[in-house]
């Protein structure tokens, strides 16, 4: 069960009159590293939905989002701090007499300040164990519907996968026809290159048989075969495992594939068997995009 890093999910929830609204997206990553935004009257709870959120979806960049908006303010104007607004009055007043510096107090620019106007300082400081509950399952929900998303790509990966893992074994089965040809086709040439530098037959016909099997040996890509084979085998085999959080085998099943790949192209010596390992390549670099995107 493939599911992707990518993913968005997003829930809303009423407690008396506030509204909650947690909004979660993720996209790739080697790890879980979660961005959170909460309104402040809920940050107490950060860690605790952080381990929520990163125990459910285990890996991804993701950012969370958590925004509480009040009926009950709505048509209030926002109260002023007037103690932290006469205190920053007063320290800018005794920094432009000890300065000499002379400039104007800036009424908009007070206002901006931390503590003079905050449009949750009217709010309730304190959340009930219920509306805790209410964040929580709200939380919950919106990690769900992400989850949703990313099985929904996820078998577009799996389908993708698969068909780039099929036609990879169909190259390699066209590579098998010609390989006895290829063998005996070297065999012919060492031949005919010695004929030509000693026509008589001047060599030690033993000696140049153990060569002729060293220098053939050397060029063999049964092994090679045989083992891209196992790989592509084990590849689907993960690719269809029951739980997710497949990404990183796959990487590495992906990675021992080009190195066979690479050593077959390295012993090929025939115009078609390099074209076909050209074709397997550009199959798994498409392979490896992909995977980078899969849980």
């Amino acid at each position: 069960m493939i599911h992707s890093m990518t993913g968005f999910g997003k829930a809303s929830a009423r407690f008396g009159s506030r509204t909650i609204t947690v909004a979660i997206k993720s996209l790739n990553s080697k790890q879980a590293d979660l961005s959170a935004r909460i309104a402040s009257i809920y940050r107490e709870g950060e860690l605790e939905l952080r381990s929520l959120i990163t125990d459910r979806l285990q890996r991804g960049k993701i950012d969370l989002t958590i925004t509480m908006e009040d009926d009950a303010l709505e048509g209030n104007t926002t109260p002023i701090n007037k103690g932290a607004l006469l205190g920053y009055v007063h320290q800018l007043q005794t920094l432009r007499t000890e300065s000499g510096l002379d400039f104007s107090i800036d009424p908009v620019a007070l206002l901006r300040l931390p503590g003079v106007m905050d449009s949750e300082s009217s709010r309730t400081t304190e959340v009930s164990k219920e509306e805790w509950d209410v964040v929580r399952a709200t939380t919950r929900q919106a990690v769900e519907e992400l989850q949703a998303f990313r099985l929904q790509e996820g078998k577009m990966l799996h389908e993708v996968c698969a068909s780039r893992i099929a036609k990879i074994s169909s190259l390699l089965e066209e590579i098998t026809f010609p390989e006895a040809e290829r063998i005996a086709a070297i065999r012919q040439r060492l031949e005919e290159g010695l004929a030509k530098i000693a026509p008589q037959g001047g060599y030690d016909n033993s000696r140049l048989e153990q060569e002729m099997i060293y220098y053939i040996e050397k060029l063999d890509i049964n092994e090679e075969k045989s083992r891209l084979a196992h790989h592509l085998s084990y590849f689907i085999e993960v690719l269809n495992a029951d739980q997710p959080g497949q990404g990183k085998t796959l990487g590495f099943i992906a990675q021992e594939i080009g190195r066979e790949i690479n050593t077959m192209g390295s012993k090929s010596n025939q115009a078609e068997m390099q074209q076909l390992v050209v074709k397997m390549k550009d199959e798994l670099e498409q392979i490896k995009e992909q995977v980078l995107n899969i849980l």
